[in-house]
């Protein structure tokens, strides 16, 4: 056991550095979600309005940016399994008494600090957006965000371990996000959308993980409210957006470490 946690430990501490040390990327890991925020709100918050009674457009797709953060970070947890295994790297961690399993979930919580770190700096736009933040609701946030993270990152771990370049990795990642971005809710209600994009919200885990956020900001939504998330008649709460991300994740961690230890 304690072979795992020493591989658990090295593994997260890498992605780590790596993450720190690129400044490139840690300014630009930032830039995405403010562009999309500063644009969606500049260009739909008059035609808009209020969505709920004190909560404008920007208001509502705010929290819904902070969990679509921590999903890009950590969608893109396995491109450093490909990046690894081309540059030769993956086979010397692998030569090290070392579990696969260790290997996976080290990555995995690597991305969720990562992940963590972003949302949390991504916090001090709540007072500029007028969105009321305390203590309170920042512990709450943060077993969310890392669960979410967690998820994503198994989803990303998944995909990485099949592919075999990293040109692949990336045009495959670029024909996920957007769906599933648009697809969860994160920058419009799901109460008023076609039932062909409700039924595929349903299916997607992030449409889950931005309610979960969305609800700790802005509270639960009431009876026949538009911006919360119903399945079979059932109005999600906190508690339900955590257990259908949970599974989600669970699914995928287990596939990441089995299809990884297949492969490598």
């Amino acid at each position: 056991m304690s072979m795992v946690y020493r591989a658990v430990w090295v593994t997260a501490y890498r992605e780590l550095l790596r993450f720190f040390s690129n400044r490139t990327r840690l300014i630009s890991s930032f830039t995405m979600p403010v562009l999309l925020l500063i644009v969606f709100s500049a260009g739909f918050s008059n035609t808009i309005g209020a969505l709920l009674p004190g909560v404008n457009f920007t208001q509502f797709m705010y929290p819904g940016i902070i969990a679509m953060t921590a999903f890009q970070v950590s969608l893109m947890s396995g491109l450093s399994i490909v990046w690894d295994r081309e540059f030769g790297f993956l086979k010397e961690v692998l030569v090290a008494p070392l579990p696969r399993s260790g290997i996976i979930a080290g990555k995995a919580l690597g991305t969720a600090v990562i992940a963590l770190f972003q949302a949390l700096i991504m916090l001090i736009l709540a007072p500029f957006l007028e969105v009321p933040l305390d203590p309170v609701l920042v512990l709450k946030l943060v077993p969310v965000i890392v669960l979410i993270s967690l998820s994503f990152s198994g989803m990303g771990l998944l995909l990485g371990a099949r592919m075999k370049s990293q040109q692949g990795f990336q045009m495959v990642m670029q024909v996920m996000l957007l769906p599933l971005m648009f697809a969860s809710g994160v920058f419009f209600p799901l109460g008023n959308v076609p039932a062909w994009l409700g039924a595929l919200s349903k299916v997607n885990p992030l449409t889950y993980g931005a309610d979960a956020v969305r609800q700790l900001f802005l509270g639960a939504p009431g009876e026949g409210s538009i911006i919360g998330v119903t399945v079979f008649g059932h109005t999600m709460s906190v508690l339900d957006d955590i257990m259908v991300v949970a599974v989600f994740g669970l699914v995928f961690m287990l596939s990441a470490a089995a299809a990884f230890s297949r492969r490598e």
